[in-house]
């Protein structure tokens, strides 16, 4: 886990943890990152300095990096339920929740990708989606 100083447009600054310096340049490019004030998603990276911890800092911050892994671990925990007992369909899963929706035929768990704007559109039209967090097996 990391975290960075993130700052906004509309001048915004706030902290956020990401699993890896690479899932936030991801997620940057995206352009998946969105302000604390919910207006934006015009966010980038603020001027950081190093931190240096005192012994109590450090038993807080081990408290922290436990509490992550703990997390992580759920996490991965719930993604393998998921693969378990749903159908995994890729980026169809719009179309593939609309279908069971409506259609009513081939009724199944499914899990997939969706952009957020096709996750608020099924919204929109009552079809019930959950986001879920992924943990991907290289990170640690």
């Amino acid at each position: 886990m990391i975290k960075y100083n993130l700052k906004c447009e509309c001048g915004q600054n706030f902290e956020s943890w990401f699993a890896s310096s690479s899932e936030y340049e991801k997620l940057e490019k995206k352009g998946s990152l969105n302000c604390v004030c919910g207006k934006s998603n015009n966010v980038s990276k603020a001027l950081m300095s190093p931190q240096v911890r005192s012994k109590r800092e450090n038993v807080d911050f081990k408290k922290k990096v436990n509490f992550y892994k703990n997390l992580q671990k759920k996490i991965r925990e719930l993604n393998n339920l998921i693969k378990e007992n749903a159908e995994y369909v890729g980026d169809n899963f719009a179309s593939e929740a609309r279908s069971i929706h409506y259609d009513k035929k081939n009724v199944r768990s499914i899990y997939g990708k969706a952009t957020e704007e096709e996750t608020q559109e099924l919204i929109e039209e009552g079809i019930e989606v959950n986001s879920v967090p992924w943990v991907n097996k290289n990170h640690n």
